[in-house]
């Protein structure tokens, strides 16, 4: 490694002990910042298409039926979740795509 003419841009920082560290002034790589999109959509749409349980499978879907008719699911609840999932994801997006200082 060749010194830099800029001492402030060689600080490292370590979190958990030195498992993690970071050198100051880097940007979040573009692979990681696409993960967030990927698992946060993948998580929305396993939360929208599994709701209200898996009631398409052929042994235990009658059951998960007769369990949401006696337990009366909140339809309402459930997108208000998915809404608050994805007010989340945007602020997480927001603020990884942003420039670092």
């Amino acid at each position: 490694m060749t010194p830099s003419k800029n001492p402030s841009n060689d600080a490292i920082h370590e979190y958990a002990d030195g498992w993690i560290t970071e050198r100051t002034g880097t940007e979040v790589p573009a692979f990681l910042k696409l993960a967030f999109l990927v698992i946060g959509g993948g998580a929305i749409a396993y939360f929208l298409i599994y709701m209200y349980g898996e009631t398409t499978h052929s042994e235990r879907g009658p059951l998960v039926v007769q369990l949401n008719r006696a337990t009366e699911a909140s339809g309402m609840l459930m997108y208000a979740i998915v809404a608050m999932i994805v007010i989340y994801g945007i602020i997480l997006v927001a603020f990884s795509f942003r420039k670092s200082k």
